[in-house]
């Protein structure tokens, strides 16, 4: 049961992002992550689940690649369970990675395991405390998005805290009410942006960044010192005091 959760919710998540309620969510996350990834450096970058987005197009690492449980992901694997090296990946991205995965605090225990000290953690995920966690409980078991775990984003943040991430820059989006129909989302379209200055906690979506930080470890910026010039004692030979006497 497990194995057919992990499965297939993600892979039915992706095709609930080609709906026009969906392409809203899409659309903040997508501005999201090309902001984010922009100016992390390294040379690995790994996206978790959603290999149909490439949420790492504005990133410059030489290597980047999708890996989870659906389909197409370019390496097949369990988020709990990945197939790196400890310390291994500069970036790690997890697109509502932790929204539909049975253990969310094993995939991010994963995420801290594989990813080198001062590596990048961002995630988004669906806000309980929002007009769409109202409405998932009505919804609840029928379809998506509702059938993930919709974490809250203070949630997310202990859970951090206690694997050494600090939690850094994070937003929320779409304050509108989770309606299918066009017209409707057109009408409600203020709330958007009234969301923002009035209830900003309330956005259905957040969008977090995170650092993993080491203890006791410390980077040092390299201090270069001019070389001084040492000058060396030169012997000077000095005559002979009994020959000037002699002479």
């Amino acid at each position: 049961m497990q194995d057919s959760f992990n499965t297939v919710l993600p892979e039915q998540f992706a095709h609930w992002l080609h709906s026009p309620l969906g392409q809203c969510v899409l659309e903040h996350e997508q501005r999201f992550f090309d902001s984010a990834v922009a100016d992390v450096f390294g040379y690995y970058a790994v996206q978790l689940e959603l290999p149909g987005l490439d949420l790492l197009r504005s990133n410059r690492m030489p290597t980047r690649l999708t890996a989870g449980l659906s389909r197409h992901c370019a390496l097949n694997c369990d988020p709990a369970q990945l197939p790196f090296s400890t310390a291994s990946i500069d970036l790690l991205v997890l697109p509502h990675t932790l929204d539909f995965h049975t253990d969310p605090r094993a995939v991010l225990r994963e995420a801290e395991r594989v990813l080198v000290p001062e590596g990048r953690l961002m995630l988004t995920g669906f806000n309980p405390w929002s007009l769409w966690g109202m409405a998932r409980r009505g919804k609840r078991g029928q379809g998506m998005p509702w059938q993930g775990h919709f974490l809250s984003l203070p949630r997310i943040k202990d859970w951090m805290a206690l694997l050494n991430f600090e939690a850094g820059a994070s937003k929320v989006h779409c304050y509108l009410p989770p309606l299918a129909q066009c017209g409707w989302r057109n009408r409600f379209a203020f709330m958007e942006y009234a969301g923002q200055r009035w209830w900003p906690v309330a956005g259905g979506i957040y969008c977090l960044e995170a650092v993993k930080r080491v203890r006791g470890m410390r980077l040092i910026a390299p201090r270069w010192k001019k070389a001084h010039s040492s000058v060396r004692a030169v012997a000077v030979a000095l005559p002979d005091r009994q020959e000037q006497r002699d002479d």
